[in-house]
């Protein structure tokens, strides 16, 4: 399934723009399920392995992970950190109430004008996203 969402979101972020072009993704989410901090069996470490494979650089953000696992394949960033109008892509993967609480404007605000959101868990609806599952 990770190859699956990533592939899926690179052919969206890439349609219309040169293919040598350096992509920058944001992950929301990152713990197994939804308001909790385990990370085990998370799905979502298969999206950013992909995501890196295919050389896009990836920040992941998640609320409710306190200690981040070290990894070459992703930087791990506090909400305070994440820039406004960086992102040619962004992933809701984990449906956090901190996510829904944020809104899809703010969420929509750290990417850029052209940015492809890929909200995995119906969030929001579905006039508000680019992709969803």
């Amino acid at each position: 399934m990770g190859e699956y969402v990533a592939e899926n979101l690179i052919r969206k972020m890439r349609s219309g723009h040169s293919s040598e072009k350096a992509l920058k993704v944001l992950i929301m989410g990152l713990t197994f399920k939804e308001n909790c901090p385990d990370l085990r069996n998370s799905k979502v470490f298969d999206i950013i392995n992909e995501l890196y494979t295919q050389h896009i650089a990836v920040d992941v953000y998640d609320p409710w992970v306190n200690q981040p696992p070290e990894s070459k394949e992703f930087s791990f960033v506090a909400e305070a950190s994440i820039s406004i109008g960086e992102y040619d892509g962004i992933i809701i993967a984990v449906s956090h109430d901190e996510f829904s609480k944020m809104g899809i404007k703010k969420i929509r605000s750290f990417g850029k004008s052209d940015h492809t959101l890929y909200d995995l868990k119906h969030i929001f609806s579905a006039k508000d996203s680019d992709l969803r599952l």
